[in-house]
Parts: C-alpha cells; structure tokens; sequence
C-alpha cells in the first residue's frame, strides 16, 4: 500500500494590522509638546537676558554690585537765526545739531502764567521742553521764550545703569517693546501649556491643583503685602 505524505495546510497569507488610530488626548498631547518646545525655543535668549538682569537687579546690595550713576554736564546753546517757532521745531533743530539718535520724546509748551513773586505777582513766560531717552543716557532741553539760549542738561549712565535700563525698556522704540511683549505672552502660553501637560499625562492632578492653587496664593498674598 502507497504511503501518502503528510502535507500541512496551507496558512492564510501573513497580513499586517494597521496601527490604532491615536486617541484625541494623544493628538493633544503631541501638538501641545511640540508647541511647548517651539515658545520655550523663542523665549530662551529673551528670557536668559532679563532673568540675569532681574538677578542683578534684585540682588544688587547683596552682590556689593555699583549703583546705578548718571554722569551729568550742562550746556547753553545760541538759538539759530530765524529762532524755532514751536516746541516741535527745537526739538528737530537740537536732534540734527547735537546729533541725538533718540527720536524727541515728551516735547512739551507751557503757556505764560502769573507766578508769585514776593508780595507781588509777575507773569512768567511760555516753557518749551523736550527730551531725548535713551539706555545710555538721556538729554533734556529747556527754552524760555524770549532767551537767546537753550539749556541742555546731558546724563551719561553707566553700565549698570544702563543694564536697568534695557530691564525697564526705558528709552527703547515701539520695536523693543513689541519684542518684549511676545516674551511676555511666551511666559504666560508656556505656563499654560505646561498646566495643561501635566494634567494629560500625570495621574495626580488633584496634587497639581494643589499646587498650582497655593502658588497663587502666595504669589498674591506677596503682591498685597508689597503694596
């Protein structure tokens, strides 16, 4: 009798399951991580250069570091002939004589008014001002109508004074400012994300809430008690 062989069925073709789709939590997750990193990258040289300076700044006794100093000198400038006809116009002319860089800030025009004098009362004349700010320093001018000269008083700070400054944005354009806004926005998305994170991904958020509600607490009660 023929011996038959064995033959083992044939298997079903090997097939590859596609992979899950990912839950909205995981697609949240994803995007916020990614979004953390791309604002933490932005405000990283910002936030490196006002954290220093904040450090300087609110422990500068401590680290014995110089006061902020102004070096101060003051001059009478001759009028140019025709003499300026408004505020306005003397701040140009002192911008484009002196070679100011800052752009005339705070230009001012106090009418004439009577002022006591003793035991009488005097009329005193019109007072044009204007200024011109910047982090290193900054310059004011002073005009009594009917003078012949301009007072100028110049104030050159030094390096620290100037670091406080830059802190402050004291003396910075419109540019400078926007800039610093968008960090500040950075802090204020990088918080929020990171909240959101850690509620997404840690099982304690109870300890979370915890937290986050006592920092509040105690960054307000600071806040009332420095007021």
């Amino acid at each position: 009798m023929p011996v038959i062989p064995f033959r083992p069925p044939p298997k079903a073709p090997f097939t590859v399951q596609p992979p899950p789709s990912p839950s909205r939590r995981a697609i949240a997750v994803k995007w916020l991580r990614k979004m953390h990193g791309w604002i933490g990258l932005w405000g990283a040289v910002l936030g490196l250069l006002f954290g220093s300076t904040g450090i300087l700044l609110n422990h500068r006794a401590v680290l014995k570091i110089p006061a902020a100093q102004a070096q101060e000198s003051t001059i009478e400038m001759p009028l140019p002939s025709p003499a300026p006809a408004n505020p306005q116009a003397m701040a140009l002319w002192l911008k484009h004589t002196l070679r100011l860089e800052p752009e005339p800030g705070r230009v001012r025009a106090e009418a004439p008014r009577p002022v006591a004098w003793g035991d009488k009362s005097v009329l005193q004349p019109a007072r044009w001002s204007a200024s011109f700010t910047s982090p290193s320093g900054n310059v004011q001018a002073e005009y009594w109508v009917g003078n012949s000269y301009v007072t100028v008083k110049r104030a050159e700070n030094n390096f620290f004074a100037t670091l406080t400054n830059l802190h402050k944005g004291v003396g910075m354009n419109m540019g400078w400012i926007l800039l610093v806004d968008t960090l500040a926005g950075s802090i204020i998305l990088l918080s929020l994300s990171g909240v959101v994170l850690w509620a997404l991904t840690n099982r304690r958020r109870y300890v979370g809430i915890i937290i986050g509600s006592l920092s509040l607490l105690a960054v307000g009660g600071l806040a009332l008690a420095a007021i």
